[in-house]
């Protein structure tokens, strides 16, 4: 079978999955970190050797294509960590030789954020994303989907901006100037979201983890966990109802200490993709809580060994499993495994 049926196939499986009265329920993406070259970190003196590394691993998972009937679409890999909103609009980027990169707080006050521009993203870091996936889509050659780069929320990026010894305490007691600088960076994102989607296409593969979207975005939401159940409300869930109309769908990270946000989850719209990275315990109760809401991807494979089946996870639970894999055989076996037990697309 050719490349390009295969990648069709696996599109419109993924297409049925994110719709929660079909009967495709589960599907699997063999975690390949293993088998691939270590990963460049995102500094900005390592641009060709992200382009070179983002070129390889493409061709290997195309390459895969031909033993590996998994769920994974391969992609073109634009990948940065958590700082480049906060490093557009003016915040120091720490790097070494051996972490990701981080952004250092600029703001330490409501006059200092009230200085702060919306930047052209022509003159920031973002172009530099823009350069790396036009060089990869043009040894593509064609329309390959690309990965969207690392988005959180606008208050989470803003936390990064406003040294958080001042930024709480600014939220609960002078949200104005927080909530205009918050204002400031979705203006910031939405032009580069908006950009990114008119070069590339509107399908992508998530910033985190690894799965597909048709359309829509993905973001992470991590500050919710240090805030109250009323402040998510009124401060936190409007700027992910904007995001999710606007884009028109929303895959949602969340690696904070957050059930007490759950209720507040469910009132997001056009939720798709819920991921949580949490302990087991703590996601099992997640599996059914979501359940009737959107697809689950969580950091946790209940199952290692798919030696149960979908009655674990009953109607309508849609999710899609993570299992590593060190070599071509073991992925092989991952996958004749899970199909054999959860009878997968």
């Amino acid at each position: 079978m050719q490349t390009e049926s295969i990648i069709a196939a696996r599109k419109l499986r993924w297409q049925r999955f994110y719709d929660l009265a079909s009967d495709t329920r589960f599907l699997l993406v063999v975690n390949d970190a293993e088998m691939l070259p270590p990963r460049p970190l995102p500094n900005p003196d390592l641009i060709r050797e992200r382009i070179e590394w983002g070129w390889l691993v493409y061709q290997k998972r195309m390459e895969a294509l031909e033993w590996l009937d998994d769920d994974r679409i391969p992609f073109l890999d634009v990948y940065t960590g958590t700082e480049i909103f906060a490093e557009a609009f003016g915040c120091p980027v720490h790097h070494t030789p051996d972490k990701m990169p981080f952004a250092l707080p600029l703001v330490h006050s409501a006059a200092e954020a009230a200085h702060l521009r919306v930047p052209d993203i022509g003159t920031t870091c973002l172009a530099t994303l823009f350069e790396i996936a036009d060089e990869l889509r043009r040894r593509a050659g064609g329309p390959a989907v690309m990965h969207l780069p690392d988005i959180q929320t606008p208050l989470d990026i803003v936390a990064l901006i406003w040294d958080k010894q001042t930024f709480y305490p600014a939220l609960l007691e002078d949200p104005g100037p927080v909530m205009e600088l918050a204002e400031k960076v979705r203006e910031l994102q939405t032009v580069f979201l908006d950009a990114w989607f008119a070069r590339y296409g509107r399908e992508f593969i998530s910033h985190y983890p690894d799965y597909y979207l048709p359309s829509g975005i993905t973001l992470s939401e991590d500050e919710v966990g240090a805030v109250s159940p009323r402040i998510f409300e009124q401060y936190f869930l409007p700027e992910l109802e904007y995001l999710a109309q606007r884009y028109g769908s929303l895959g949602m990270h969340c690696c904070a200490h957050a059930r007490h946000q759950w209720k507040g989850f469910l009132r997001i719209p056009n939720l798709k993709l819920i991921n949580l990275i949490q302990p087991q315990a703590v996601l099992q109760a997640a599996a059914p809580f979501f359940a009737e809401k959107a697809c689950q991807m969580h950091n946790w494979d209940p199952l290692p060994d798919f030696s149960a089946g979908p009655e674990s996870f009953p109607p309508p639970a849609h999710h899609v499993f993570q299992h590593p894999a060190a070599t071509p055989a073991q992925a092989q076996a991952v996958v004749r495994d899970f199909r054999a037990y959860w009878q997968a697309g």
